[in-house]
């Protein structure tokens, strides 16, 4: 029986280095689904071996001797930085024996033994890396950048091949911050992991870790502190931030009876909760696990360039001979000159800059999603959602509200106002505990002397009858009451007063407030509209034609939905994606087969997390269109750090060939292309949706 397994790859500073211990691990037999997540530095893999721990260091540290294998109980220490001093104190001798070695007062021989001095500091490191991976039949940008150093001082250019791997250094040093802050801003939007708790343990108040609480335990929450566990009020009352669970502002007020989440941070008030999950099953720990994962599922981008890196160095070197050997029988260079143009070649090939930006974007992206309360699974799911051309939307819940809401009041007798029949209808639904009945006692909103109904009687499926003062009152369905004309689309209530009908409530299916607006920008990002719902035909049709809905179809069984939207699937060009929205519960069959599942209001409910691609917290739809926006954004961004860091590097490369680049142009490449794509990516995590007009 296969075991999962999670550790954390601490110091893993290389996109390419996470590659290769994950390719490497994954020629163990014994070893399956094995993945290296370079955004989280997280190790997972599952075996059916015990105590693997010993293995996978000794095959990391061959690898990369300075990454260190933490177990998930340290996760912690990863948004530690890492510690540079070994590089900055070889940086900083090495840079002196560079001024020591052009100092005019000693003698060349001395100069030399100092530039020599240089030479072996600075590159040290990086010449260790390329030998130990060339013995495991290995080849990387430690060997680009190694070769390229040599041999300019081999050809007499050692000025050119010290500022290679000087400026090299210094770009990893600069490469290295630049990657803990963008992970250490990701960090920061999603920091909801609560830290302790407060047990009650009789009068004595106890804080612990939040994996050590217990169900049925009971925690105090104290303003400022965050909630550790899910659980039930018992005690007090207090408002709540919830911000980094649904992305919503707006504080929570909670009291005695009612359910709160951990994550939710108490802003007033202090109140007692009786845990009712155990933290691994609590929703703040659903959700990290979700967004700490989510990049494991890889973009078709991410994939491309992964399996390009494979064979990318070797093609590279393979082209630098053939620069070197090429040049001088078709020109009047000298092998020297050519030799130098290829090793600058060399230098501008480093895929770094690719390597490191495309999976840094999408965990950006997914991670700024998250802090709006979106949960993405899969950065191919973010990349997904930017080519949806079709989104699909079931009604009840969805795009209404789910709760029946008064629409109409209509009066048939001239002795009765809109108030009056109202009031009527309220006197006697105080007696019932249908959903209808709480509906009109809600929006009647008065209090009312129950005392004076007399004689009530409910009769199932049809209404209720009561007497007040010297009337006879019912109140029901048109059959109930006598009635024969048609009425208004919905559910209408009459109220019939001795022999006269005085008037009709017309109940229906609220629709949020936010739907129209959605739907109206889903048409202008060019997005195709479509509701199938299981709900009657008029019904269905009006809330299509009011929010404009371009299909409609009504009286759906859960199997006919399925059979729709395979159709919809079928007839879309393979590009083009669709994706159903909807609760995330009995819509769990066609959320798995649509191309994206679109969950609405999944805090706290496993079956909508389980069943759906992307989860969005609360029940606003215009998370929907952020979550396309954000998709479009971080697309976007990735498109632009492909582009600008491929052509600079083509452009070098061809300057070199042409002899018109030198080594530093080389340098900013390589190292500076790479960090003006990471600078690029944090755009991602300061990303803010505008609501306007949308072109598709």
């Amino acid at each position: 029986m296969l075991k999962k397994y999670e550790y954390i790859l601490k110091d893993l500073d290389c996109a390419n280095c996470a590659m290769k211990i994950q390719n490497k691990l994954s020629e163990n037999e014994h070893y399956k689904n094995v993945i290296v997540n370079f955004n989280t530095l997280r190790l997972s893999l599952e075996s059916d071996l015990d105590n693997i721990k010993p293995d996978i260091v000794k095959v990391i540290a061959a690898l990369e001797p300075e990454v260190e294998v933490l177990d998930v109980q340290n996760k912690e220490r990863i948004a530690e930085e890492k510690n540079s001093y070994s590089r900055f104190i070889r940086l900083f001798i090495g840079v002196i024996f560079v001024f020591l070695s052009f100092y005019k007062q000693l003698s060349s021989q001395w100069q030399m033994i100092f530039m020599l001095m240089a030479y072996g500091t600075l590159l040290a490191r990086t010449m260790q890396n390329a030998i130990k991976l060339i013995m495991k039949k290995t080849i990387d940008e430690n060997l680009l950048i190694t070769i390229s150093c040599i041999g300019a001082f081999l050809i007499g250019e050692r000025i050119e091949g010290i500022m290679v791997i000087l400026l090299y250094e210094i770009g990893k040093i600069l490469e290295e911050k630049a990657i803990h802050h963008t992970r250490k801003s990701i960090a920061n939007l999603m920091d909801i992991r609560p830290e302790y708790a407060n047990i009650k343990i009789k009068e004595e108040i106890k804080k612990v870790i939040p994996s050590e609480v217990n169900i049925d335990d009971i925690v105090v929450i104290k303003k400022g502190e965050k909630i550790p566990l899910d659980g039930i009020v018992v005690k007090g009352e207090a408002s709540l931030n919830v911000a980094s669970l649904t992305g919503e502002s707006k504080l929570k007020k909670v009291h005695i009876g009612e359910k709160v989440l951990s994550g939710s941070i108490n802003e007033d008030g202090i109140i007692e909760v009786k845990v009712i999950e155990k933290y691994e099953n609590s929703t703040v720990h659903k959700i990290l696990a979700l967004v700490e994962n989510a990049t494991d599922k890889k973009a078709k981008t991410e994939t491309i360039v992964s399996k390009g890196a494979k064979i990318y160095t070797p093609i590279v070197i393979g082209l630098a001979v053939v620069v070197a050997i090429v040049l001088p029988l078709i020109s009047s260079l000298t092998y020297q000159e050519s030799i130098y143009r290829a090793l600058i070649f060399l230098v501008v090939s480093c895929p770094c800059a690719i390597a490191i930006s495309v999976p840094l974007s999408y965990f950006s992206g997914i991670g700024r999603a998250s802090k709006a309360g979106i949960l993405i699974k899969g950065s191919n799911f973010l990349d997904a959602l930017q080519e949806v051309k079709t989104i699909i939307f079931d009604k009840t819940g969805t795009l209404t509200k789910g709760e029946f809401g008064i629409e109409t009041i209509k009066v048939y007798h001239s002795d009765y106002t809109k108030e009056q029949v109202l009031e009527m209808a309220a006197w006697g639904e105080n007696f019932s505990n249908h959903p209808i009945a709480k509906c009109i006692i809600k929006q009647y909103g008065k209090t009312v002397d129950v005392t004076k109904v007399k004689e009530f009687t409910e009769i199932a499926g049809k209404g209720i009858m009561y007497h007040l003062d010297d009337k006879t009152v019912k109140i029901g369905n048109r059959d109930f009451v006598g009635y024969e004309n048609e009425e208004a689309i919905g559910t209408n209530i009459f109220i019939k007063v001795n022999d006269d009908i005085i008037g009709c409530l017309v109940l229906n299916d609220i629709l949020k407030e936010d739907a129209p607006q959605l739907v109206k920008h889903l048409h202008q990002f060019g997005i195709h509209t479509k509701m199938f719902t299981g709900d009657e035909k008029l019904m269905a049709q009006k809330v299509g034609e009011e929010l404009g809905i371009e299909e409609v179809k009504y009286e759906m069984l859960p199997q006919d939905k399925y059979q729709e939207v395979e159709k919809v699937i079928q007839n879309h060009k393979k590009e083009e994606k669709v994706a159903f929205v909807g609760d995330g519960i009995n819509d769990a069959p066609v959320l798995t087969l649509a191309d994206i599942g679109i969950s609405m209001g999944g805090v706290g409910a496993s079956a909508a997390i389980e069943a759906s691609d992307i989860v969005i917290m609360t029940d606003n739809l215009t998370k929907i269109e952020e979550a396309i926006d954000i998709a479009r954004q971080t697309v976007k961004i990735i498109q632009e750090n492909l582009l600008f860091a491929i052509s600079i590097k083509i452009l070098v490369l061809c300057l070199s060939v042409l002899g018109m680049a030198q080594m530093w142009q080389a340098i900013f490449a390589d190292v500076g292309v790479t960090l003006l794509t990471i600078i690029n990516t944090i755009r991602v995590l300061k990303y803010k949706i505008e609501r306007k007009k949308h072109s598709q």
